[in-house]
């Protein structure tokens, strides 16, 4: 398989949907703003976005299988998938809130092989292929060196069913705010994890994420050195609820914080 072509075509994907996203940002009044849950929405950005970059990868690749955030699966060789979200951080979007991203990967074989996300705003595009490292446009990116939370900046995310489970994550919150030296909250995890691949970062926790929202991101991340597992310290695979990402050198410590004790 050709990765060099697979990232390619991701990138050239990435760009075409980002230039659907560009067009429209600000101009809530000309499509429809629609809810998919409570506090999860979809506009017809998304959509026009997912089109372009599916028919990009489909001029190239017509047997790949692809999952998309808001078409599902497309069919094709499940062993070829590529993971689309065509706009992470559609709230912000909605919200005219200039922080959103493009996020596309490639698993062959049901690894992740190849990673793109693309700040439509920042033009800041972010890249990796398994054994390669990770770049942001295209120079070499690395997780920083900080060693302890107390010096560390975080950043999370909350589910949409966050009102459904909002004690455990208003405990782990809170944790990481008395240790750590601040916590952001973005709105993309997308771009959270390429954050912490290129030193923004020391670390991000989130949980009942979706594979298109981790799939390229948490390969950039661990190309640029980051330890990516789930809260209890397994290996991350994108089937997984819970993801955290860190530079290594706090990892131990954010697994601690993370940690719900009984309350007996």
């Amino acid at each position: 398989m050709d990765l060099e072509l697979i990232q390619r075509v991701g990138i050239t994907a990435a760009r075409r949907g980002a230039e659907v996203l560009r067009s429209r940002f600000g101009n809530i009044s000309e499509y429809e703003v629609k809810k998919k849950g409570a506090i999860d929405l979809v506009t017809e950005a998304d959509t026009a976005s997912e089109e372009r970059i599916i028919e990009t990868i489909r001029a190239t690749f017509p047997d790949h299988a692809i999952l998309a955030e808001e078409s599902g699966t497309n069919a094709g060789a499940s062993d070829l998938m590529w993971f689309i979200d065509p706009l992470d951080g559609t709230t912000n979007f909605a919200h005219q809130l200039a922080l959103y991203a493009v996020s596309i990967a490639f698993a062959l074989n049901g690894q992740i092989t190849v990673g793109v996300v693309l700040n439509p705003v920042s033009g800041e595009l972010f890249t990796a292929t398994a054994g390669k490292g990770a770049r942001l446009n295209e120079k070499p990116v690395q997780v920083s060196s900080i060693a302890s939370v107390s010096n560390s900046l975080l950043v999370t995310g909350f589910p949409y069913n966050v009102r459904d489970i909002l004690q455990p994550v208003m405990t782990r919150l809170a944790n990481c705010l008395q240790a750590s030296q601040g916590i952001r909250r973005l709105g993309s995890a997308a771009l959270d994890l390429c954050y912490v691949a290129c030193g923004r970062f020391e670390g991000f926790w989130e949980q009942n994420l979706k594979p298109w929202d981790t799939a390229a991101g948490a390969l950039i991340a661990r190309e640029a050195g980051a330890v990516v597992t789930d809260f209890a310290n397994h290996p991350y695979t994108i089937d997984k609820k819970e993801i955290l990402a860190t530079n290594g050198r706090i990892h131990r410590e954010m697994i601690a914080l993370l940690e719900l004790k009984d309350e007996a």
